[in-house]
């Protein structure tokens, strides 16, 4: 009787432990932050937390450089998605078609997404020098005036966005190519039989279908965009003036260079609030999609 038992719940009692501990894993940094979020401490051992309710919450919304990196993280997320998600789809179409030194194109387009981020930080840093580096020298061969690229406050953060897209739009690029494998042939067919041109096809047969493949796509990056630290941390460390400065490079320093962990924590709670409603949009809006198109 045990022994059948055993049996048939196999494949529960061998996952269980994994699923336990992934569990733990996840839940006790959300509680434990949560957690940490209504004291005050400095991470002392000698001085213990003390309970402050809300007031790191309140003191958060009244600080002004907190709004300044929500301001930041937004810019830099909207306008580094929405370049790769565009770049992304048109690279997948680019790649989906036959043609010679195809394998080799792929694998060299494939390289910054397997660099690792701080090393191509620091390469960055060397391309956007003001004096030497090669993007003021491509810059002055056209006959254009160099930026300061990483030292402007106006310009740090268009030139972060360019690092990023340039690491991770292939990302972008292999999930829309996955999607444009799976797509039936029968649509096409009837459009060549109607003379629908290419642009006809892409937008009123390929672009409908690629959606629930593009939203996932956008999510999956949407999230590590939001999140984004080593580029940023490595090239810029928030600088010029803050100018670069994410809510997630805010909430390391506050934990980290000023000791205040309940605000970090609070930072970090909020943080992670947005993230996660912005993910469930996303959830919803692909589902959406797939109900549409079914």
């Amino acid at each position: 009787m045990q022994y059948s038992w055993f049996n048939r719940n196999l494949k529960w009692i061998y996952t269980l432990p994994a699923v336990i501990f992934v569990l733990l894993m996840m839940l006790f940094p959300i509680i434990y932050t949560v957690r940490i979020s209504f004291y005050e401490w400095s991470m002392s051992a000698t001085t213990p937390p003390l309970w402050v309710g809300l007031s790191n919450y309140i003191a958060l919304f009244k600080d002004e450089r907190f709004w300044h990196a929500a301001g930041s993280t937004f810019y830099f997320t909207f306008a580094a998605l929405t370049l790769e998600v565009i770049l992304g789809i048109a690279i997948a179409l680019l790649l989906s078609r036959e043609f010679k030194g195809k394998n080799i194109v792929k694998t060299i387009f494939l390289l910054p997404m397997v660099a690792t981020p701080v090393a191509m930080g620091l390469v960055w840093m060397l391309i956007y020098e003001p004096t030497i580096g090669v993007a003021n020298m491509l810059l002055k061969t056209f006959g254009l005036e160099p930026l300061l690229w990483l030292a402007s406050p106006n310009q740090v953060i268009p030139s972060l966005v360019i690092v990023d897209v340039w690491e991770w739009t292939p990302m972008i690029a292999l999930i829309i190519m996955a999607g444009l494998a799976t797509l039936p042939t029968d649509p096409y067919e009837a459009a060549d039989v109607d003379g629908a041109s290419t642009w006809r096809k892409f937008v009123s047969i390929t672009l409908p279908l690629l959606r629930p493949t593009i939203i996932v796509a956008a999510m999956l990056r949407l999230i590590d965009v939001l999140k984004t630290f080593d580029i940023i941390y490595a090239t810029t460390q928030g600088g010029p003036n803050f100018a670069s400065e994410t809510l997630n490079l805010y909430g390391y320093v506050l934990g980290f260079q000023y000791f205040k962990l309940g605000m970090a924590s609070s930072l970090l709670v909020i943080f992670f609030a947005l993230v996660m409603g912005l993910t469930l949009f996303m959830i919803w809006m692909r589902k959406r999609m797939e109900g549409a198109t079914s």
